[in-house]
């Protein structure tokens, strides 16, 4: 059975909490391009995308932690 595709905030590819990356792994993309397009957002938008990165780091849950492909609870 596939497993179910969920959106978390990366644990292993995030610069500062991992929203950016964890948004490239769940639609596929290149982290760097989410976070230039999250960049070239906020200025265009007068910081807004600030605002909206913290809401989603509050939001958005951890990924959970891997080891040797299986999830390990903390």
């Amino acid at each position: 059975m596939e497993e179910k595709k969920r959106l978390y905030r990366s644990r292993y590819h995030g610069m500062i909490a991992g929203v950016c990356a964890g948004i490239a792994e769940y639609f596929g993309w290149d982290p760097t391009l989410v976070r230039i397009g999250y960049i070239l957002l906020s200025i265009f938008t007068v910081f807004s995308g600030v605002i909206a990165y913290l809401i989603l780091w509050i939001v958005m849950p951890r990924e959970p932690m891997r080891f040797l492909g299986k999830d390990v609870k903390r």
